[in-house]
């Protein structure tokens, strides 16, 4: 961890802290403008920014990215006890990654809309989530033996961990 980070005790300064990860990931032409900052009792955990181009990978957003190193580094998938902060409103994707790893506050630089006026347009999955007849992704529930025994199978395990 650089010095300058150590320092940075403020939402604010967090949040400057995702934008030039952000700025970094840029001009790196790693994928969008998103950066975010994972912290932990006022010190910063992780980092990350947007590697959707790098990685062609759809799902190496910057949150996700920093939530991946923060439970490398501390060992755990439990994150309650730290803060999100990120340069732009996390998606829903990034947001049920959040709430999957129980943290508990998020802050963030520019919203959705502001995302939306630079080409990253996240409200039809907005809208799914409020909403799912208002997509075209056609949710269907098909009753497989297979998949409906793997509950029975969870429940019996005796060494299974739930989290």
């Amino acid at each position: 961890m650089k010095a300058n980070e150590s320092k940075a005790t403020k939402p604010a300064e967090f949040l400057l802290l995702a934008a030039k990860e952000a700025q970094k990931g840029m001009e790196k032409n790693h994928g969008g403008p998103f950066g975010a900052v994972v912290v932990r009792k006022g010190k910063v955990i992780a980092k990350g920014h947007n590697e959707v181009l790098k990685t062609n990978d759809p799902t190496s957003h910057a949150e996700i990215l920093a939530i991946r190193r923060a439970s490398k580094k501390l060992k755990t998938r439990n994150l309650s006890d730290c803060d999100l902060y990120a340069s732009c409103e996390p998606c829903p994707m990034c947001l049920a990654a959040i709430h999957w790893a129980k943290i508990k506050k998020v802050f963030f630089g520019c919203g959705r809309d502001d995302a939306a006026k630079m080409g990253f347009c996240d409200k039809k999955l907005y809208d799914l989530f409020r909403d799912p007849s208002l997509e075209n992704i056609k949710l269907t529930k098909i009753k497989v033996d297979e998949c409906v025994s793997l509950t029975g199978s969870w429940r019996k395990k005796k060494d299974k961990k739930i989290y």
